[in-house]
């Protein structure tokens, strides 16, 4: 049960950072992906800052935080291939 709640927050996560940093989600599975890794990345994030999440809210702040952070990064990029 415990990795359905996983794909829930990932899915849920991709989608407003998708929303928050572009205007749009990038469909179902991008979403996931982006969600899935911005958990993770989060997640890292958060433990160097000492933060710990608790709870499904709170696993989803930080997939949501880690999914925007990711987002920029990839933006970031780019931008400075395109130049």
């Amino acid at each position: 049960m415990n990795f359905l709640w996983y794909i829930i927050i990932g899915i849920v996560s991709g989608f407003v950072a998708g929303k928050l940093m572009r205007g749009g989600g990038f469909g179902v599975i991008v979403n996931l992906i982006v969600g899935i890794i911005g958990g993770v990345l989060g997640g890292w994030l958060f433990g160097l800052l000492g933060i710990t999440a608790v709870g499904i809210i709170g696993n989803l702040i930080t997939s949501v935080v880690g999914a925007i952070f990711l987002l920029w990064i990839v933006g970031l990029l780019s931008r400075a291939v395109t130049r």
